[in-house]
């Protein structure tokens, strides 16, 4: 079993915002029976992460405008197929929108949110590893939507810059369905660090 200092450790709660996981609004949906869970899941590791003063850092997917969505030829293609599971992404996360709202059980007035993600990459172009540096922070516990592209995405790259990873399995989940989700955590298990529910990350933190 493995040990985290709360003081070198961070939590990223990746896209767990309004545009996946509120059904009235969302953009890119979780299927709307397993958006309370993982809220509710979320939450609880939240909490606890905070009680044993962990950092809490959001970060939230962001558009200026629709152009900077379609600049991807591949998202710009699945827009209007309707085959796909990001069908009509070209209207996700928009500034300025509702599903660009953390949601209201996952906040907390300490959290820090990095903004403006525009790519599965949650480093990539924005100032999260800089944040993490700032904090000397060596350890990284992953949570958000979705297990197969960001949380999975931000698992590599977290990976290729020498941070240790922990995957919270309790609080990610995929809108690519069950199968998808648990390969995803099974594939990260075998390259980038360790899958663990929220009593194991606990315990792992010690007192």
């Amino acid at each position: 079993m493995i040990r985290l200092d709360p003081k070198t450790t961070a939590a990223i709660a990746i896209d767990m915002h309004r545009g996946h996981l509120d059904p009235s609004v969302a953009t890119l949906p979780l299927p709307a029976e397993r958006c309370g869970p993982v809220i509710k899941r979320a939450a609880a590791l939240l909490v606890g992460l905070r009680e044993r003063a962990v950092r809490v850092i959001h970060v939230v997917t962001e558009y200026r405008d629709p152009g900077e969505i379609s600049a991807n030829p591949f998202w710009k293609a699945a827009h209007d197929d309707p085959g796909k599971a990001r069908r009509g992404i070209l209207g996700h996360n928009l500034a300025g929108g509702p599903g660009t709202e953390i949601i209201p059980e996952l906040l907390d007035p300490s959290d820090l949110i990095v903004r403006g993600k525009k790519r599965y990459s949650s480093f990539h172009g924005t100032d999260l590893e800089f944040l993490l540096r700032r904090l000397s922070v060596d350890t990284v516990i992953l949570a958000g939507i979705n297990t197969t592209t960001c949380v999975l995405c931000a698992a590599f790259e977290a990976t290729n810059l020498d941070f240790r990873v922990v995957i919270a399995s309790e609080a990610v989940d995929s809108m690519d369905g069950e199968e998808m989700h648990r390969f995803a955590l099974r594939l990260m298990a075998a390259a980038t660090g360790w899958p663990l529910g929220t009593e194991d990350i606990f315990h792992a933190l010690g007192r």
